[in-house]
């Protein structure tokens, strides 16, 4: 008898997408009507962390399901690819005859084992309108979606979506769907500190809209992103079903980050380790696999996703994951919780912290360009915000947390033979003078002009690869 085709994998990655802002996490805008319906069909996780952000390290542990010690990746800017102790995803399903194709996301050291990678236009800017971002993503990722449901070979595609990321230009009519005000009110001065914070300002002022005063339209305009993407994304879910692959393909949907929008002095991008940040979506949808309806609440990690898809694939490897499968739960079974982890960035800001159910502590390694203490602890109990930093009011809280933090940082450490990268990543902002002596040096230093700036930030890795595969020829 023939053998059954092993299952398809589709992952749609999310950049920048925060869950609270999201309808299906219960956003009071109705942000995501597709991907509410479609994952009713599904799995829900209600507390997925993304500990280690921004994209190279929360990309890395999603394909290689390791920490930032197992992987020994923290930084945005991370310099050489993946080390050779590492497997990724894609790797280990073309090892199983699948077809792999990225789209989106060449030239990260992530990506790394696809078989085939194509790119869209993903960036823009005021001056050259609103940008399409996701209907660019399905003009080239729904041909390769047909292509690949017609193969012998079962297929994963990786679908890398962008339109959360600033910067924050949805097309007509999703940029006013959540907004009915004036923002260029010249008695609105919400936007003044944005404006006036030098390392972004000049970034800013290229997708603002020329005269904005209202710090809510911008907000809207992420939420708008976020409803045309939905939008878009049901183009994928209705290609699915028209191809007839949905009970033979195993979709997820998650993030790399969330996004600080007017959190923390952190404007409209993705650093800072609090949870508007950390907590992401993750969604599961494989009919007759995974329960419909399921909302799990144990806490996980970008770690736990790699062999959980295995695990839902039916595919078994000798590899020895730092996270662990997020099955049991689909099925009612226990699972061991994990309620307190490590968390990194290493993106404008370089730190690092410990978070429980209750506690947050975010210790900074070099003083950083906002000017915050080098410790903060926030009650995520009575503070979910984060807005209320009790680091001086607590010190006994602070310390026990920094303890266990740094005894966890020690087992990992002697456990993987390797120092923790967020200690030896010291060009992390690519400015070759080691760690900041100064909150005004930071300040200085940092800077980022237009949106082809921060899409160089995302792609110079790509320009490195290439050297490094022209060398070998």
């Amino acid at each position: 008898m023939p053998t059954k085709r092993k299952p398809n994998l589709l992952l749609i990655g999310i950049d920048s997408l925060r869950a609270d802002h999201m309808s299906l996490y219960g956003y009071p805008r109705l942000t995501t009507p597709h991907m509410d319906k479609f994952a009713a069909g599904g799995a829900v996780f209600t507390n997925m962390f993304s500990p280690h952000i921004p994209t190279t390290p929360g990309y890395t542990s999603m394909f290689t399901g390791m920490d930032t010690f197992g992987m020994d990746v923290v930084a945005l800017r991370h310099e050489g690819g993946l080390g050779k102790h590492l497997t990724t995803l894609a790797e280990i399903l073309k090892a199983e005859d699948y077809n792999t194709t990225c789209v989106g996301f060449s030239g990260n050291p992530a990506s790394r084992g696809f078989e085939k990678y194509i790119d869209f236009t993903g960036w823009g800017s005021w001056a050259e309108g609103r940008s399409h971002k996701a209907e660019n993503l399905n003009a080239v990722a729904i041909p390769e979606l047909k292509r690949l449901a017609g193969e012998k070979k079962p297929f994963c595609l990786f679908l890398r979506h962008m339109d959360p990321h600033s910067p924050y230009l949805p097309p007509r009519p999703f940029e006013r769907i959540f907004y009915d005000g004036n923002e260029l009110d010249p008695s609105n001065k919400s936007l003044d500190p944005v404006m006036k914070f030098k390392p972004f300002c000049d970034y800013f002022a290229s997708w603002f809209p020329p005269g904005c005063r209202d710090k809510d339209y911008i907000i809207a305009q992420y939420d708008g992103a976020v409803a045309y993407m939905d939008a878009c994304i049901q183009n994928i879910f209705a290609t699915v079903q028209s191809l007839g692959i949905e009970e033979d393909t195993l979709v997820v949907i998650d993030s790399d980050h969330g996004e600080t929008l007017y959190d923390h002095d952190c404007f409209f991008d993705h650093h800072g380790i609090y949870d508007c940040t950390l907590h992401i979506p993750l969604v599961f949808v494989f009919p007759g696999e995974v329960p419909a309806g399921k909302r799990c609440t144990d806490f996980c990690q970008m770690k736990d996703i790699a062999p959980s898809i295995l695990e839902l694939l039916g595919i078994k490897t000798k590899i020895k994951f730092d996270g662990r499968s997020l099955a049991p739960l689909l099925g009612g079974r226990p699972r061991t919780p994990e309620p307190e982890f490590y968390i990194t960035e290493c993106t404008w800001m370089r730190k690092h912290g410990w978070r429980t159910p209750e506690w947050k502590l975010i210790h900074a390694l070099e003083p950083d360009f906002h000017f915050k203490p080098e410790v903060e602890l926030y009650n995520l109990i009575t503070d979910p915000e984060e807005n209320n930093n009790v680091a001086r009011k607590e010190p006994e809280i602070a310390r026990l947390l920094e303890a266990r933090m740094t005894a966890h940082i020690a087992r990992r450490e002697k456990e993987t033979g390797r120092t923790n990268p967020i200690f030896t990543t010291l060009n992390w902002h690519g400015k070759g003078c080691g760690p900041f002596k100064s909150s005004q040096q930071a300040y200085d230093s940092l800077h980022i002009g237009s949106p082809k700036a921060a899409e160089k930030l995302q792609s110079q890795q790509k320009e490195l690869q290439t050297q490094r595969g022209a060398k070998k020829l």
